[in-house]
């Protein structure tokens, strides 16, 4: 690291903010906005335990919780760790980007960095990274991870988690080139639905969900989801990982 770089660490790994809001905001200080992906989910459906790694620089992390955003605070809170001791150690050589925005050897595209300075331009979302599977024998293993961005997902395999999160990102890229038709990225997503409103709205289907438990026998709760999405404006997606499936919307 840099002299600048261990000040900005020193003030973020100090903050007041959250793990993730700290890192994030170090990471885009410095140019190496982190990455974070789903490693696997475990636990019984009652109590289910998340796995979720960060890549920031050529520092690597990983953390578990009880919810999606528990394990990624854990898994920031670690790699803030390792940016202290690295301050403590005075370290002075810049860390290498290789997993992030920074540029590839032969200057080859990085769609990972491109469709993270996308999002945030068009101040949507970051691009969440999904390890969804992992086969093969150890010297061969495949890995297929699925890219979600606002309403979109895409999914990429490669030989390593970094290639199938490339090919994952390539992919999303080639689909809003797709929905805007043209190489020029004009989609935008639909506007953002807040809980905050859904609990407000007096519209039918929301209505009659607050007057009828979920217990009742043979609810159909994927129908029921359905229309409460066409209702209220969302869009709901589906993710069978394991022992689970999410629905994400």
């Amino acid at each position: 690291m840099t002299e600048t770089d261990l000040g900005l660490a020193s003030h973020y790994v100090t903050s007041d903010k959250t793990p993730v809001q700290q890192l994030h905001e170090y990471g885009t200080k410095t140019g190496n906005v982190p990455f974070y992906m789903m490693e696997r989910a475990d636990g019984e459906a009652h109590q289910p335990l998340f796995i979720f790694s960060v890549t920031i620089g050529d520092i690597s992390c990983t953390g578990q919780g009880p919810s999606k955003k528990a394990a990624k605070q854990e898994a920031a809170m670690a790699a803030l760790k390792i940016l202290e001791s690295d301050i403590e150690n005075g370290l002075q050589n810049q860390r290498i980007e290789n997993n992030g925005c920074g540029g590839e050897a032969n200057d080859q595209p990085n769609p990972v960095g491109i469709l993270q300075e996308l999002a945030m331009q068009r101040s949507w979302r970051l691009p969440e990274y999904i390890l969804c599977l992992e086969a093969g024998p150890d010297h061969k293993k495949e890995f297929t991870v699925i890219c979600r961005l606002e309403t979109l997902s895409e999914k990429g395999t490669g030989s390593s988690k970094k290639n199938a999160r490339r090919v994952a990102a390539e992919k999303m890229l080639e689909k809003l080139q797709s929905l805007s038709g043209s190489t020029e990225i004009t989609w935008n997503p639909k506007p953002h639905v807040y809980l905050e409103s859904l609990r407000n709205s007096e519209l039918e289907k929301i209505s009659l969900l607050r007057r009828n438990p979920l217990s009742i026998p043979n609810t159909d709760y994927v129908q029921m989801m359905l229309e409460l999405s066409q209702e209220q404006g969302f869009e709901v997606t589906y993710f069978d990982i394991g022992k689970f499936i999410f629905f994400l919307f």
